[in-house]
């Protein structure tokens, strides 16, 4: 039986609208999962998508209201959110995230944090979180906070998704946006005391002298989301 031409453009309109819909339920499983070599890398994840368990808030035991699971992604969703933690503790690493900034959005991502200040920033060096085009914050997304900076801009817009990667370690620390290196120091070194002491950091004794510490996503009063949340440990 021969199928008019205008039957044949419906069934592969047809195929083609089901091919793409798996194709977007295969992504959106993948969201938050580790591969097989990742696994055998050491990588490990530090949210499933699904739960904030190996998070809490800072100085508290649990994650407060604010933060919601949205889409698979861990968001700043509601006020008074507070700042998070992760419940274990990192000296050197690699992390890997996902992050969406809304527009005109300011959050930031600290590392080497620690309970002894009154907020995590007063601890541990911020890479900020920001809409670069409408956040009002002179610091941009990527950069080590008032330290360290790149002459370039390598982040989508707000409301697109980011990938940044973070290496930290005694001998060098790095930072990448969406592949492209930002910005490279080594934490404790001439140069960064010499920075830190020019930055508002210079009149906190604790800035940035812990080795390890805890990884903090903050809350900043704008929505943030953050997927695929990934790291591994340097040995």
């Amino acid at each position: 039986m021969m199928l008019s031409r205008a039957r044949c453009f419906s069934m592969l309109a047809l195929l083609v609208a089901t091919i793409s819909a798996v194709r977007a339920d295969d992504a959106k499983n993948i969201l938050n999962s580790l591969s097989a070599k990742e696994k055998a890398e050491g990588w490990k994840l530090l949210f499933d998508g699904k739960s904030t368990d190996g998070w809490r808030n800072y100085k508290a035991d649990k994650v407060s209201p604010g933060w919601q699971i949205v889409d698979g992604a861990l968001t700043r969703a509601a006020k008074d959110a507070g700042d998070i933690i992760t419940k274990d503790q990192y000296d050197s690493f690699e992390l890997v995230l996902e992050y969406n900034i809304s527009k005109g959005g300011n959050s930031g991502i600290m590392y080497h944090v620690t309970e002894e200040g009154d907020t995590p920033w007063k601890t541990g060096p911020e890479i900020q979180v920001q809409d670069n085009k409408d956040g009002h914050d002179p610091q941009k997304s990527g950069w080590l906070y008032q330290l360290y900076q790149p002459d370039f801009d390598a982040t989508k817009p707000a409301g697109e998704w980011n990938e940044l990667r973070i290496v930290i370690t005694p001998e060098k620390c790095q930072h990448f946006m969406n592949g492209k290196k930002y910005v490279e120091y080594v934490k404790g070194s001439k140069d960064w005391d010499e920075r830190v002491a020019k930055s508002k950091f210079g009149s906190m004794p604790l800035f940035g002298k812990a080795k390890n510490g805890y990884i903090c996503l903050q809350d900043h009063g704008d929505k943030v989301a953050y997927r695929n949340i990934k790291i591994r440990e340097i040995h």
